[in-house]
């Protein structure tokens, strides 16, 4: 009962900080942390107070339920679901993303090719609206219209305060097996054998994600979970780095824990950048800082102070464009596209996580998201590459960003918004269902309080 009444106390703390922002003032969320890569304009009035909505408020081990506060990053998530053998279906690889984050701006991890995207998982959620109230939605009802047009909408219809999701068991490891690819057509026909079988070899595969190091060199790693384990299991926290290992390693284990963070210790291969991955650096850098947060934190420093840009200029070195994005390809045309990257980006390593819309009654069963309209019964491909390009002599900065939107769209991709976008309004309607989008924000929003779907993702406001 504490739980409930602090939670009805957070709630009402957070509609009065939305009151008492000014009309025409833009509504941002007051959090100490952001996974965003999108600038943004300063805000000119405090932002809301979701300092109590934090938390887990209940774990139900025999519905294998959780009903979490939106702000509640996943880190603490699995902290809560862990001792009971149990995992969200969707582990996003970096712990500070929150849960009302990942399904109001998506997010997705090695389980996606079987169970869809975060927000597939939600059953019914509570919803702070731009009218200032708070709804209760749920996939069919009064507000189902809300319901489905919530994900990728990002903040531009409303905040979650209360989400409750489905939850899936997990073991104590997961055993790894890091499959090698000299031609990424045959990794393509690995992806749809392992999504058509749920298995490998004879064995099954509950996780899939892998890497491009070249069109010459990719891995597939599938994972199993179990509760046996051939020898103790690896740690990437210390001097190991995790993405190295799978040059090394045909086969590898996990500590359930350590593998949904595996990523996160050196923000996939992107610790590089700080030096985080030399031998000498590594050991004076404490680990408990060795995290993606502290990582974005200094980013964020340097877009707002630029030193390093200053330095390159000193050193006659060209300006350089930030290339940071995730796309989903088809996967009949993702050795296309990987090819094209290589040639005309030529950033590598880049992160390969297969993904299908969610079945949970079996093959077509997958509900459609008209925010962001994957196909129902069709594979892709999640492509994640973060880095920056030097921009090129008579070049501007954003020109690889938008060679790289319109070849997503010529292969029937689709482009997540935490990042640069640069489409004009009628494009970005056609791919992000904008007219769904203004139908909802009008009955939700009707005074149009909260920034715009693509005022956020394109004009940074």
């Amino acid at each position: 009962m504490h739980a409930v009444r602090d939670h009805e106390r957070a709630v009402d703390t957070l509609r009065r900080s939305y009151a008492a922002v000014p009309a025409g003032e833009p509504v941002r969320l007051a959090k100490q942390t952001s996974n965003l890569f999108r600038p943004r304009s300063a805000p000119r009035t405090p932002g809301l107070d979701v300092s109590g909505l934090t938390g887990v408020l209940g774990v139900d081990p025999a519905a294998r339920t959780a009903d979490v506060q939106g702000m509640c990053t996943y880190e603490d998530l699995v902290d809560a679901t862990l001792p009971h053998g149990l995992m969200p279906l969707v582990v996003p690889q970096l712990r500070t993303i929150t849960l009302g984050g990942a399904v109001t701006g998506l997010g997705i991890e090695s389980t996606s090719f079987r169970n869809g995207l975060p927000h597939e998982s939600v059953t019914e959620m509570d919803l702070l609206t731009g009218a200032g109230e708070i709804v209760t939605a749920r996939p069919q009802g009064e507000h189902a219209d809300l319901f489905r047009a919530f994900p990728n909408s990002l903040g531009s219809l409303g905040y979650a305060t209360r989400l409750r999701i489905e939850l899936q068991p997990v073991r104590r490891h997961v055993a790894l097996r890091n499959i090698r690819f000299t031609r990424l057509e045959e990794l393509v026909d690995a992806v749809a054998e392992v999504v058509a079988k749920g298995a490998w070899a004879g064995d099954p595969v509950d996780a899939m994600d892998g890497v491009m190091f070249s069109p010459g060199e990719s891995y597939l790693v599938l994972g199993t979970f179990t509760d046996e384990a051939e020898g103790p299991p690896s740690d990437y926290t210390g001097q190991e780095i995790y993405y190295r290992s799978l040059r090394r390693r045909t086969r590898d284990v996990l500590g359930a824990y350590d593998y949904l963070w595996r990523w996160d210790t050196d923000w996939f291969w992107c610790s590089a950048a700080f030096g985080v991955q030399h031998p000498v650096v590594r050991r004076l850098w404490p680990q408990r800082y060795r995290r993606s947060d502290v990582y974005h934190r200094i980013v964020r420093l340097e877009h707002r102070h630029q030193v390093a840009a200053r330095i390159d200029r000193w050193r006659g070195r060209p300006a350089r464009e930030r290339v940071v994005q995730d796309v989903e390809i088809p996967l009949d045309r993702t050795a296309e596209f990987l090819r094209w990257f290589a040639a005309d980006v030529g950033m590598t390593p880049v992160w390969l996580c297969p993904l299908r819309l969610r079945e949970p009654a079996g093959r077509g069963s997958a509900r459609a998201w008209p925010l962001y309209p994957l196909q129902p019964g069709e594979t892709y491909v999640n492509i994640g590459f973060w880095g920056s390009v030097p921009i090129a002599a008579g070049a501007a900065d954003g020109d690889v960003n938008r060679q790289i939107e319109r070849m997503v769209s010529e292969v029937g991709g689709h482009k997540s918004l935490y990042s640069d976008a640069y489409y004009d309004r009628a494009a970005f309607d056609r791919l992000y269902g904008g007219d769904t989008w203004r139908a909802v924000k009008d009955r939700y929003d009707p005074d149009h309080r909260l920034t715009g779907l693509y005022e956020k993702a394109v004009s940074r406001a």
